[in-house]
């Protein structure tokens, strides 16, 4: 069975090794490894972004932590109970997850921040892992359409039957998968992601995630 998590020097993707090695010799005091899924406890809700960003994630070493996209996740979280404690964009703020984790299709940061298809396609083994790995997860909430797609890959679906659209809701067997538009810088500032869309869908998430009674 694989890991849930890359090693820490992961070589199976050998653009994205020199990238970290280079940003090494950048950035000494930055992560610059594999960015691990983080979590809370007895997860029911997992987000999946698109990869660590060169100067959030890669730097913080905690997902969406220190990317502009992570000020409205973290902010969202919070309002809906999916998070305690007080965002302050570095990893030990102390904020805890509740009953959700949050991971990306890509743990490495790629440059431009566009990994190539054979890197999302490569690293979806940890993604396929890491949802195995939660016993009580009961619903998926994809930001982005390449993290929708390696999702629906990673349950073993076909795209398209699964066709990326914000706020749309599919069941995949005991899962449910919710996509959204990702909370991206881009995204806000031209409006195709607004705060109350945002907020709406991570709501519609975490309804899913709810057991059923």
């Amino acid at each position: 069975m694989t890991a849930a998590e890359p090693p820490r020097d992961c070589p199976l993707c050998p653009r994205l090794a020199d990238f970290r090695a280079a940003n090494r010799e950048k950035f000494p005091d930055y992560f610059n490894n594999p960015v691990p899924t983080f979590a809370g406890a007895d997860v029911r809700l997992l987000i999946v972004g698109l990869a660590p960003g060169l100067h959030g994630a890669n730097k913080t070493g905690r997902p969406f932590t220190g990317d502009w996209a992570g000020d409205l996740l973290y902010a969202t979280l919070l309002k809906h109970g999916l998070a305690r404690g007080e965002y302050q964009e570095r990893a030990d703020d102390g904020l805890r997850l509740v009953e959700c984790a949050i991971a990306n299709a890509v743990r490495c940061v790629p440059p431009q921040n566009k990994p190539l298809p054979a890197e999302i396609n490569t690293c979806r083994q940890f993604l396929i892992a890491q949802i195995k790995a939660f016993p009580h997860l009961r619903a998926v909430l994809a930001l982005g359409k390449i993290a929708h797609d390696s999702v629906v890959k990673a349950l073993g679906e076909k795209l398209s039957a699964h066709p990326f659209k914000h706020a749309m809701r599919y069941r995949i067997g005991k899962l449910s998968l919710v996509s959204s538009y990702h909370c991206s810088r881009y995204n806000t500032n031209t409006g195709v992601l607004t705060a109350e869309m945002f907020d709406a869908v991570v709501k519609y998430a975490k309804i899913a995630a709810m057991p059923q009674i």
